[in-house]
């Protein structure tokens, strides 16, 4: 069986039903069905095959969707691109992985049009009036033939590849195949309670697993209706939230940042909401109460890239006992918190964060060392700190490339950044290290103020009297407008800790910032 079967099996059961509801248009199962069958068979025509990859560069759609699951039926691998990422990116993706096809949203066809003596040759589908040397979608899909009988796709066929943000080095190409996305479906059932009658909405962008793979093909795998917008918008998200009666939504913590402070929130109807859904990052215990009082229960993901994502959670009964854990193993899954010799640790030591399941990764595209050094003995090693309490519940306390050493103890950042962020006046706030010839490292937290408010150094440093250890207090704060992040609102360490570099080189002079 490969993907496209759910779809079928709904259009089969329920032809009628609202299977994606997008702004100016309702696809019904029947109508996902067709459309599946439409680009399957284009695909087929341009030469498509087992094995084979096709991109895509642009806002979320329907045709996203349902290119996913025509690559599904064909053994195709489907690359959905970042469409944040500037041109050199995508032309370094494609050159790893060059698609057979490339459709990309009018938006972005100038800028990949400027790539083509750089790229592979390839077909370049265009949604709009296209270029010269491109093909208009419309002739693509009447340019179909029925797809070539071959052997029968298994579960372990490759079926998408997404590349990592590259915050730290090289993009790497995260291989999922058939199987890890069925497996992921069935956590993402069992952490929602997630059937049929729910109306989940998506405004995460699709080129992620999370916005792709934490409710919204799940969704589509038990015939529930997806609400898909093409960007996140604030005021669509709560007008959809109350007029679509929604069940279903993930969040990042930057968009329920954006969300409990828009004018609406306070009124705004979420009546209907059985859960959000947040993860990505630490999520500040702010924002957790800022939805838990609001009546709607906030339950956390931990995951990856590599893990499809959904690898621990919680679940509707964990939100308010277990305010900061992201959860428990994934009921088809496994976790373990090691030493660095590789032996478990007891509950609230900290350790390496290790998962297993049939929703990890195949590999990393063309790199068999990279993907050597994290799949070990068939657990992924996900370079994350955690701790666990005594009923197994995970606490994320950084990454591990992100502990510090300073005077030979060890601190992690998270601890600090949870604390500072409680400050009076500071919107957000990240935590590295900078090295230094006495302590080998010491802490420099960068933050951002929020507007309107001047920040003073005694009153943040303030904050952590009584809270933490003297050790871990900054030893430098530096005050910047914005930190640097991934288009799903992770900051990106490396350049916080360039940023921070550049500072030390000026001698730290210390800014107070409004």
């Amino acid at each position: 069986m490969d993907l496209s079967a759910w779809i079928d099996r709904h259009a089969g059961l329920a032809p009628d039903k609202t299977a994606i509801r997008f702004p100016g248009r309702d696809l019904t199962y029947a109508g996902l069905a067709a459309l599946v069958d439409r680009l399957a068979a284009g695909l087929a025509a341009q030469g498509v095959r087992r094995a084979g990859c096709v991109a895509y560069l642009g806002y979320n759609s329907p045709e996203m969707l349902a290119l996913l699951f025509a690559c599904a039926r064909l053994g195709a691998m489907f690359m959905p691109l970042n469409w944040r990422l500037a041109g050199a990116e995508h032309q370094q993706m494609l050159a790893d992985c060059p698609p057979t096809v490339l459709f990309v949203e009018p938006p972005f066809v100038a800028q990949t049009d400027a790539l083509r003596e750089a790229l592979p040759a390839m077909t370049r589908v265009a949604f709009d009036t296209p270029l010269n040397g491109w093909m208009s979608f419309d002739a693509f899909i009447a340019a179909g033939v029925p797809p070539a009988i071959e052997p029968p796709v298994t579960s372990d066929t490759p079926v998408l590849i997404c590349y990592t943000s590259g915050s730290t080095g090289k993009p790497k190409g995260v291989v999922l195949t058939q199987d890890a996305l069925i497996w992921n479906a069935a956590n993402s059932v069992d952490m929602h309670a997630l059937s049929a009658d729910d109306r989940v909405l998506t405004t995460l962008p699709l080129f992620h697993v999370g916005g792709l793979n934490n409710q919204t093909t799940p969704a589509l795998s038990v015939g529930a209706t997806v609400v898909l917008h093409p960007r996140f918008d604030p005021d669509a998200t709560l007008a959809a939230i109350a007029n679509e009666r929604i069940t279903l939504t993930v969040l990042v913590p930057a968009q329920i940042d954006i969300l409990t402070a828009h004018p609406g929130w306070k009124d705004a109807d979420l009546s209907s909401l059985h859960i959000v859904t947040t993860g990505s990052t630490i999520v500040p215990e702010r924002l957790i109460h800022a939805v838990l009082d609001r009546g709607v229960p906030l339950i956390q993901v931990y995951g990856s890239t590599e893990t499809c994502p959904i690898a621990v959670y919680q679940k509707i009964g964990d939100a308010r006992r277990k305010v900061g854990s992201v959860g428990r193993a994934a009921r088809h899954g496994a976790l373990r918190v090691v030493d660095g010799a590789g032996q478990a640790v007891g509950a609230g030591v900290t350790g390496e964060i290790l998962v297993r399941g049939p929703n990890v990764m195949s590999g990393y595209w063309n790199d068999p060392e990279a993907t050597a050094q994290v799949l070990i003995d068939g657990w992924f090693h996900t370079g994350d700190m955690g701790h666990m309490d005594d009923e197994g519940y995970l606490y994320v306390d950084g990454r591990k490339k992100d502990l510090i050493i300073s005077g030979g103890e060890n601190i992690y950042p998270a601890e600090i950044e949870n604390v500072l962020i409680e400050c009076p006046g500071v919107s957000e706030v990240s935590v590295v290290g900078q090295p230094d010839p006495r302590w080998g490292e010491i802490v420099v937290a960068v933050i951002v103020p929020q507007p309107g408010h001047t920040l003073e150094r005694d009153a943040v440093m303030a904050t952590l009297e009584g809270r933490i250890a003297r050790y871990k207090y900054p030893k430098e704060l530096v005050f910047v407008e914005a930190l640097p992040k991934t288009a799903l609102g992770k900051v990106r360490k490396e350049d916080v800790r360039r940023l921070v570099a550049r500072h030390a080189m000026s001698g730290f002079g210390f800014e107070a910032a409004g």
